[in-house]
């Protein structure tokens, strides 16, 4: 596949990309709850994202993703962090992402053009899978706590 070489580029680069992620995380002031998170989880949290993508996008272990994601979700709601902050910082991690392979001034020919949208085309369904079980795990912290309460 063509978007191969651009998910080891994002692999390969993973700091740069997360620093940005950082930055977006720090810079934006409606997300004030998820900037309060120390830069060590916010760095982590993105750094295995881009670690694991072309693993993931391959092999697809989505009952260890949705675990996962079901306990940050989980985590998120304990931390009072509203849950459009959660779902907006996976959005940043996979926007810096496209961001960082549109920033390398590769030749917009139309193979290149081709692998940028087949790359957009694989990580979209990801980060659809990762936003449905963080908020699976966001509401059933949520109603959990409610059914303890009442």
């Amino acid at each position: 596949m063509l978007s191969g070489k651009l998910i080891r580029l994002i692999e390969s680069h993973e700091e740069e990309i997360t620093a940005g992620f950082v930055r977006s995380i720090r810079n934006d002031p409606e997300l004030k709850h998820l900037g309060r998170l120390p830069d060590i989880e916010l760095r982590d949290r993105c750094r295995e994202i881009l670690r694991n993508l072309g693993s993931w996008l391959v092999h697809g272990n989505k009952e260890k993703l949705a675990r996962e994601y079901d306990n940050i979700g989980r985590i998120r709601r304990e931390e009072a962090v509203p849950l459009d902050e959660c779902i907006r910082g996976l959005c940043l991690i996979k926007d810096e992402m496209i961001a960082f392979v549109d920033r390398q001034g590769i030749d917009p020919d139309y193979l290149e053009l081709y692998a940028e949208g087949e790359l957009v085309r694989r990580i979209s369904p990801f980060f659809d899978l990762l936003v449905v079980h963080l908020v699976r795990g966001y509401e059933g912290a949520r109603h959990q706590v409610a059914h303890e309460a009442a």
